[in-house]
């Protein structure tokens, strides 16, 4: 009986292995995506809708995203037209989705913000071991011809991820509880159209600021001067209550509390002005009570627009 060589039989194992390894191999799934339509951007609630065309392509013929397509960030979703093409060795799936997205603003910048949309899609059913997201990237992934209110798109970038959950969802057979699931995912880079918007929610602010500065163009009259003034402080806290109304919960401080912090203290140097102003006329140095009016008058409001500036600057270039 003749003896097999070892390197014959250490080369049918190498193929036998190998063979083995394609059997277990996930199936790749081809995914493209072109967006139609984004808006009903609810900042309050931290949602947007978004419509869409989704298509797959792969061999596998077990994976029904008919019924199994999981988009984790989705606080809802609908297919609003399907169709399956099936061939003997592929297999082809294009639908139509709404989704109604959850997501986290970024609001350190309003209304100089951009915001980053995400969108993922996975396979309720197979994890990675199974299925596996390939991007189709020819084409536009976006209609150019839709508009967004009030914003622009940067850029729209697809790419491929696993995702790890820190559970078998019940199953025994896993030995801990670990599973990873495939995701196709898409980054959208949008930013405000701020300038208008700006203007319009601020334009309070700085008439009430402008309200107060007109006391140190009042001499001798002391309900006017502290009118003015108290009546700017309450004018600011109101624009600054209007404003928040419409942003979500946050416990950083935003440019918008910058500003408006920046206001109501410049309020509180020309009431301390006047102030002092008040206390010089009653000493009869009526003369030196003006000079400082000046001299305040030209820093606080050299300070207040500088300090404007530099905040708006900073938040218009991130």
């Amino acid at each position: 009986m003749h003896k097999i060589p070892f390197y014959i039989f250490a080369l049918c194992s190498l193929i036998s292995y190998k063979v083995s390894a394609l059997d277990t191999a996930p199936d790749t799934v081809h995914t493209g995506i072109y967006i139609t339509s984004i808006h009903d951007i609810d900042f309050k609630q931290k949602e947007y809708t978004v419509t869409l065309w989704l298509w797959l392509k792969y061999k596998n013929k077990e994976f029904d995203f008919l019924q199994n397509l999981e988009i984790p960030q989705a606080k809802t979703f609908s297919k609003s037209f399907s169709t399956i093409d099936t061939s003997e060795n592929r297999v082809y799936i294009l639908m139509k989705l709404q989704c109604v997205m959850k997501d986290s603003w970024q609001i350190n910048n309003f209304p100089f913000d951009k915001q980053n949309l995400r969108l993922s899609f996975e396979n309720s059913q197979f994890d990675s071991h199974s299925l596996i997201f390939f991007p189709d990237s020819v084409g536009n992934h976006y209609d150019p011809r839709f508009t967004l209110s009030g914003w622009n798109i940067n850029s729209l970038n697809i790419s491929t991820s696993i995702n790890g959950y820190e559970t078998a969802f019940g199953d025994d057979d896993f030995e801990k509880p670990h599973s990873d699931y495939s995701a196709y995912r898409v980054a959208i880079e949008i930013h405000r159209e701020a300038v208008g918007l700006f203007f319009k929610m601020f334009l309070g602010m700085y008439v009430a600021f402008l309200i107060a500065f007109l006391c140190f163009f009042i001499d001798s009259n002391v309900e006017a001067r502290f009118g003015l003034s108290v009546g700017a402080v309450f004018a600011v806290v109101g624009n600054k209550y209007i404003i928040d109304s419409a942003l979500p919960e946050s416990s950083s401080f935003t440019m918008v509390d910058m500003l408006h912090s920046i206001s109501l203290l410049s309020v509180f140097a020309i009431i301390a002005s006047s102030v002092y102003v008040l206390s010089l006329i009653k000493k009869g140095q009526i003369e030196e009570s003006r000079k400082f009016d000046r001299m305040a008058a030209t820093f606080i409001f050299s300070l207040y627009f500088i300090l404007n500036v530099y905040f708006i600057s900073a938040a218009v270039g991130r």
